[in-house]
């Protein structure tokens, strides 16, 4: 009897509960504005993983990866999950993750040569999309020595070593490929590819090499212009000794043996001196103007012209916007070199060639461009300028 009460009481419940079901909309069903959203959260119809598995919201991807991840399984099992796992990964184009995956089964370290070699191989090619090349001709290497005869191994180290510039290496692997697989379009293609690039390579090597040999021809016979005619090069990295009366041009401290390093222009035009044909040394010039803190630059002045050839350009007709006294006419002005360690000037003579002032004894090119301060006759900046200097004329 009592059990009867208590079927009866159970069929009463039940009989409420479907009449409440019948009268009140279920809310936590589908409806048309959230339908798609509930069905990506279910495992079988997801379109995309989630970055993060959150087990409140994702309860049954949760259990799935559990299930995944179960260390009692055997490790041959483990790694192909986590194969597989790195499959969807790459697909997604998530490499990183795949990469991770890939690591992961190869860590179980399973007997299955063929699986660990696709791990290594499908590894590989997730590094070589994110330009990982040298981790990619890496894994290839790898999956390459456990079975010498893998496509996509020899395929993925071919691509790996013509991305990283080996070309003869890239050349190599397909030559291996090639002897098992001979008619594969792909291995074909790359060997070709590789070949070209590596017979480019070797033909700009060539032209370098005969280009360096010449620039250096032409650096010797510069350098062996400049010493014939007893210029001497200033190293102005290495602090002058100031005060010593000696006339010996090797009391220069800072006096550098003859080399290009002597010669390495400091000007923005990166302008350096050079030997023409007819055997004449053209200088990058400096031209200084105190009074006004303005400088000119002569990018090219042959060693036979005199000072008065580039001055009466300058200074002609037109005298630059800086002179508002206009008095810097070619004919009325000075010319002069600094020899920095006996705090003397030069006044140079306009009418003398370059090539006879920097033959002067006193004479050293600084940085490999020669300088010279230019002043006005009679002017009071010119005289307070040459204070306390020794003046001395060629």
């Amino acid at each position: 009897m009592a059990s009867s009460e208590a079927q009866h009481d159970s069929d009463d419940g039940m009989d409420e509960f479907m009449d409440k079901f019948k009268t009140q909309r279920y809310k936590k069903g589908f409806s048309e504005n959230n339908w798609e959203e509930e069905f990506n959260k279910v495992p079988m119809f997801m379109k995309t993983a989630p970055e993060e598995i959150d087990p409140h919201t994702f309860p049954e991807l949760a259990c799935l990866q559990a299930i995944i991840h179960d260390e009692d399984r055997p490790p041959e099992e483990q790694a192909k999950t986590l194969k597989d796992e790195g499959n969807e990964f790459f697909k997604e184009k998530k490499y990183e993750k795949a990469i991770l995956s890939y690591t992961a089964g190869l860590k179980k370290k399973c007997g299955d040569e063929d699986l660990n070699t696709v791990l290594l191989t499908n590894r590989a090619a997730a590094h070589f999309h994110l330009g990982n090349m040298r981790s990619a001709l890496n894994d290839a290497a790898a999956a390459k020595k456990i079975k010498p005869d893998h496509l996509k191994a020899l395929i993925r180290g071919a691509q790996s070593c013509i991305e990283l510039r080996n070309f003869a290496e890239a050349v190599q692997w397909c030559d291996e490929g090639l002897k098992v697989h001979p008619t594969d379009k792909k291995l074909q293609e790359l060997r070709a590819a590789a070949d070209k690039h590596k017979r480019a390579a070797e033909r700009d090597a060539r032209k370098n090499k005969i280009k360096e040999k010449k620039l250096h021809g032409e650096k010797e016979a510069l350098l062996a212009a400049i010493k014939d005619r007893g210029i001497k090069l200033l190293q102005s990295a290495k602090p002058r000794r100031r005060g010593s009366d000696s006339e010996d041009e090797g009391s220069s401290a800072a006096l550098s043996p003859l080399s290009l390093d002597g010669l390495s222009s400091q000007e923005v035009t990166g302008a350096q001196v050079f030997l023409d044909e007819q055997r004449s040394l053209h200088w990058p010039v400096l031209f200084l103007y105190p009074e006004h803190r303005q400088t000119d630059f002569i990018s090219a002045f042959s060693e036979n012209n005199c000072f008065m050839d580039h001055l009466a350009v300058m200074f002609g007709e037109e005298l630059p916007p800086w002179d508002e006294d206009r008095k810097y006419h070619s004919q009325n002005l000075q010319l002069y070199f600094e020899d920095e360690e006996k705090e003397t000037f030069y006044q140079v003579n306009p009418e003398m060639s370059l090539l006879k002032v920097l033959q002067h004894k006193r004479f050293f090119v600084k940085a490999g461009t020669p300088s010279f301060i230019v002043l006005v006759k009679g002017s009071s900046f010119r005289k307070q300028f040459l204070t306390e200097k020794k003046i001395q004329g060629l």
